[in-house]
């Protein structure tokens, strides 16, 4: 990491249970959240906006949430996100098949038009030489209401920052999911 994590003990005490939190749930605290951490009134913004982003009753499905937040960590380059993602994903999924097959979406019959379009709109606003057409637009609202095509792309630019965060601070991955080689 370009960057080193201080010891929790160095972070304010209303930021520690947020890193406890993390150690319950991943079994280990998460390097970005140190980084974030490190300027505190940035990681409260960061966490209340990833905590409405993937909350329980967002209207877009779970697993489509993390196809795309795998697919935008692979663009960018983002190792955590992508093994952390991707072991979400395999979870949500109740496999592997999907992580497998995510950079082949376009030719892997794994994907239905829901998942396509969602993923093709993901690179179009993540890919920095792409727009969103109006064809886009019009097949992405076959699947999705206005609200639901708001939160999809609140959660791609979300993890767009996020992604690009981590890639830039060399953010290694913390070997969340196994994939086979």
């Amino acid at each position: 990491m370009h960057i080193p994590v201080k010891p929790l003990k160095q972070y304010p005490l209303w930021l520690r249970p947020f890193f406890y939190n993390q150690r319950r749930k991943y079994g280990a605290v998460l390097d970005p959240g140190l980084l974030w951490g490190r300027v505190p009134k940035l990681f409260a913004a960061v966490a209340l906006l990833y905590g409405v982003i993937d909350r329980k009753k967002s209207p877009v499905d779970p697993v489509l949430r993390s196809l795309v937040t795998v697919r935008v960590s692979q663009i960018n380059w983002c190792h955590f996100c992508v093994d952390i993602n991707s072991a979400t994903l395999a979870d949500r999924a109740g496999s592997m098949d999907k992580v497998e097959q995510l950079e082949q979406w376009r030719d892997s019959s794994l994907f239905d038009d829901k998942e396509r379009v969602a993923l093709e709109y993901a690179e179009a606003v993540t890919y920095s030489d792409q727009q969103v057409s109006g064809d886009l637009m019009a097949r992405l609202k076959l699947f999705f209401d206005d609200d639901m095509v708001i939160e999809l792309t609140g959660l791609i630019a979300f993890q767009n920052l996020s992604s690009k965060f981590n890639a830039a601070l060399d953010v290694p991955a913390q070997g969340f999911c196994q994939r086979p080689d």
